[in-house]
């Protein structure tokens, strides 16, 4: 999951090199968590968080397969 939220993340912001991915896991849970550049956080949240809201939704879509839940919050 995290090369997953790496790659959508990289494509979306103008420094790329500021992108960091983490994984915990907590039990049959697995949070990601995504920080990037303060002037890059308007382009992954997206307006109303649409943009935020679709990379959740690619990543539990790519967890069902593993029958995990996954948290993805941005920061």
């Amino acid at each position: 999951m995290k090369e997953l939220v790496e790659v959508i993340a990289k494509a979306l912001v103008d420094n790329p090199d500021e992108v960091t991915v983490t994984e915990t896991e907590k039990g049959n849970d697995l949070l990601v968590e995504l920080k990037v550049a303060p002037s890059d956080m308007g382009k992954v949240i997206g307006k109303q968080g649409r943009i935020a809201k679709a990379i959740r939704s690619v990543v539990k879509a790519a967890a069902s397969r593993e029958d995990r839940k996954v948290i993805v919050e941005i920061q």
